[in-house]
């Protein structure tokens, strides 16, 4: 298995220069790989081997069957076998696979960002072909080649904002990752929180920051750890009423009595939306099923006050937030750092329907450790 390689090919595309002389310049090609994950594994003869439970499981299981790719096994690791099925499948042991099948491909189906995980991961990925396929977390578009080819003006179009080398490699490795599922580009684009809060958000005591999906209350307590612990307001909002009671404790514990904290789902405009409450993060607003729950625009919560900082982790919904600060957007121009991995679309559309809203923004791209591509964050500043 290796990584696409770095030396690129590309369009002629015409531009004006100051001067009005035309000059030829070479759009870069962005994707390096040649095949999707899916589109290989349908032409490899070996067995293909899950590992992980769960709902990534289910999603990856359900694209095998449109590519009518066969499973062949599925495993855990050792502390979650206990003699568990799933789907039909006895779960395995690692061990176990390995002396059924002399090679094999495994994939990964679950994540991951804690360093003991990710380093037992790369040894496993060291001794076997080990891929983490990207599958969506919101919405039905697969990342193959053919969405990329589709969208591939837009793709190049945000490209061509962003506004530094790390934020372009972190573009291209992301894109890459997505067809490839190689783990090697995942690895090469990573950089730290502390490094984009030193480099692009820079934020300070004065900050009035609204924090969209607050869950309960950790991303306010991460910004205090560079503003001195000290903020001018804080504007929270957390639809899921379990980690909603925690945000207020920690907004207690933090001493913030500028603080608003809301018990409503950040979207475009104020009513009832059905909302499925999940453990942790990923509790997200579904078309389907869940609890009905109040929804309401940043815009309404603000009533034309300012904000200086959005933090938006909406779990698919990132789209109706922003329609929901378009005019404080417009207005005030607040630094954002904006989730980019929930949907397919994430990495070109969010992009530019902030720049549409304020062309004199500068984008910015940063990829954390995690796998699959998670935690791959949109910096507007």
């Amino acid at each position: 298995q290796t990584c696409g390689g770095r030396l690129f090919y590309g369009i002629f595309t015409w531009k004006i220069m100051p001067q009005g002389a035309l000059w030829e310049e070479k759009a870069m090609e962005l994707i390096t790989e040649k095949q999707s994950l899916w589109e290989y594994l349908q032409q490899s003869k070996k067995p293909v081997v899950l590992y992980g439970m769960g709902d990534g499981a289910l999603k990856i299981m359900a694209v095998l069957k449109q590519y009518q790719i066969p499973l062949a096994a599925i495993f855990a690791s050792d502390n979650f076998v206990r003699g568990h099925s799933f789907q039909g499948f006895p779960v395995l042991h690692l061990a176990d696979v390995e002396a059924k099948f002399q090679d094999f491909i495994i994939l990964m189906a679950f994540a991951i960002h804690d360093d003991g995980m990710t380093q037992y991961i790369r040894q496993i990925a060291g001794r076997h072909e080990f891929y983490a396929p990207d599958v969506p977390v919101a919405g039905e578009n697969l990342f193959t080649m053919e969405f990329y080819r589709v969208h591939e003006e837009q793709f190049q179009q945000v490209y061509g904002l962003l506004a530094d080398e790390q934020s372009r490699r972190v573009y291209r490795d992301i894109l890459n990752y997505k067809i490839s599922g190689k783990l090697c580009y995942l690895q090469s684009c990573q950089t730290t929180v502390q490094e984009a809060y030193a480099n692009i958000l820079r934020p300070g005591e004065e900050e009035i920051y609204a924090d969209l999906g607050a869950y309960k209350g950790d991303t306010i307590e991460e910004l205090l750890t560079y503003t001195g612990g000290r903020c001018k307001k804080v504007i929270a909002i957390e639809p899921d009423r379990k980690n909603y009671k925690k945000l207020l404790a920690t907004v207690e514990r933090l001493g913030l009595s500028q603080a608003v904290c809301c018990n409503v789902a950040a979207y475009s405009q104020k009513g009832l939306r059905l909302f499925a409450s999940k453990a942790g993060r990923q509790s997200a607003l579904s078309s389907a099923q869940g609890v009905e729950t109040p929804v309401d625009s940043l815009d309404n919560i603000l009533n034309g006050e300012p904000v200086t900082l959005i933090n938006m982790d909406v779990e698919g919904g990132e789209k109706e937030a922003i329609e929901g600060c378009a005019k404080t957007i417009a207005a005030y121009k607040p630094k954002m750092l904006i989730s980019a991995y929930h949907r397919s679309e994430d990495l070109f559309a969010l992009p530019l329907q902030i720049h549409a809203l304020r062309p004199d923004y500068q984008f910015y791209f940063r990829h954390y450790q995690y796998i699959p591509a998670w935690d791959t964050n949109l910096y507007c500043v």
